[in-house]
Formats: structure tokens, C-alpha cells, sequence
């Protein structure tokens, strides 16, 4: 019998591949958290899509909406832009959420310790990404640390980043190689009916099929 692994599925296609390589080698329980994002309908349903696609019985599909309340973000506050351009890797884009990893990784752990999950898997990647502080591998190696001091002494769960070293490119093709269901993904900041393909993550993921030699199977506006 596998152990059990929790995974934080957005929807996008990090998470997904991130899933996928979970499948391998352990049961998946699934993790998805709503925090009042421009699409987060879109989301929800890019979720179940790729929960239904690898049969997990264990979902969770939960809230945050503080991190609405709180705002700061392109992604939670309709009057500010999302931007349309590729980040800087000089600043922390305005698409950022303030310690959004975090506050999901809690709920990780506190369902993991329930469930008797061995594992976390979260599709964080420090190569080609936004920017956001809160996806260094220096992040997840103290959260590590802060789930051992705070939880049972029985409890053995430790966060896994499969994804945390490799470019968009490198992401994709490990989707396929895996037969992960990245048709099924969802990544853009602004629409939930096609991808408008000019906002950061459009970019960073047609930039990443693209130099993967491969289509990005998603619906964009322009075609």
C-alpha cells in the first residue's frame, strides 16, 4: 500500500506536473484553496478536471479569504492591472500574494496530520517563475523545519518541491514524459473562458511549450 501524499493543486499546470510526479510513489490526497482570485472559478474547476483525470478520493476544497481582505495583489484586488509583460527579475511582481504559500501550506499540514500523510508536494519552482519570495527552496527547507517543531512527535510529514530547480521548459516536458493531463490546466491571472495569453503566467507558459519544442494545449484568445 502507498503512503499518502497531500498535493496543492491550483489548477495551473505547476501543480499538475507536481501531482504527477506524486503518483509515482504515493496515494494522492488533494488540496485546493480559494482566496478570492480573479480566477478562481476557473480554477475550481481545472481542480476537479485533474483530480477526476488521476481518480483521487481525497479532495479539499477549502477558503482563505483574508488574503482577499488583506489585498496587495493584482490577483485578489480588481482595481489594481494585472500586468502584461514578463516579470522583472529585478522586483516582486504586483501579482504577488503576501505569504500565500504559507497560509496554504498550514492547511497542507494540519489535513496531513489527520489523514497520516507522509508527504507534501507543492509545484513551486525558483528558475523561471514570478518572482515570489515564498517559492525559494530556502522557504520550504525553514517551513520543514517549522513542521517538526509544531506538530505530533509521531508525525512525519516532510514538503517536497520536485519542481524547484527546473525552467518552464523543463516542467512541461516532464508533464509529458509523465502523461500528466496538462490539456486539463488552467494558468491565466485574468480570464476564465480563454486564456488572454498577455498577462506574466500566459507568458511564462507559452515561453515554456515553446521552448519545449511543444503546443500548449489550452484555448488562448488569439488563437
Amino acid at each position: 500500500m502507498k503512503p499518502l501524499a497531500v498535493c496543492l493543486v491550483s489548477g495551473g499546470l505547476d501543480s499538475c506536473v507536481a501531482a504527477a510526479v506524486a503518483a509515482q510513489d504515493y496515494e494522492l490526497a488533494f488540496l485546493h484553496v480559494n482566496y478570492g482570485q480573479r480566477t478562481e472559478a476557473r480554477e475550481l474547476r481545472a481542480f476537479h478536471e485533474i483530480a477526476d483525470f488521476y481518480k483521487v478520493k481525497h479532495r479539499l476544497v477549502t477558503e482563505v479569504p483574508a488574503l482577499k481582505q488583506i489585498g496587495g495583489s493584482a490577483l485578489t484586488d480588481p482595481n489594481i492591472a494585472v500586468p502584461e509583460d514578463e516579470p522583472s527579475p529585478d522586483r516582486i511582481p504586483i501579482t504577488y500574494v503576501p505569504f500565500r504559500n504559507a497560509h496554504f501550506l498550514a492547511i497542507a499540514v494540519s489535513w496531513g496530520e489527520v489523514l497520516g500523510a507522509k508527504r507534501i508536494f507543492i509545484g513551486a519552482s525558483q528558475v523561471d517563475f514570478s518572482g515570489y519570495p515564498d517559492c525559494r527552496a530556502s522557504f520550504f527547507t525553514a517551513y520543514n523545519q517549522v513542521i517538526k517543531e509544531g506538530t505530533r512527535p509521531e508525525t512525519e510529514i516532510l514538503i517536497e518541491t520536485p519542481l524547484i530547480n527546473l525552467t518552464k521548459a523543463e516542467i512541461v516536458k516532464l508533464g509529458q514524459k509523465l502523461g500528466a493531463p496538462l490539456h486539463l490546466t488552467w494558468s491565466c491571472y485574468q480570464r476564465e473562458d480563454v486564456a488572454c495569453g498577455r498577462c506574466e503566467s500566459c507568458l511564462l507558459r507559452l515561453k515554456g511549450f515553446r521552448e519545449a519544442g511543444l503546443k500548449d494545449p489550452i484555448p488562448y484568445e488569439n488563437g
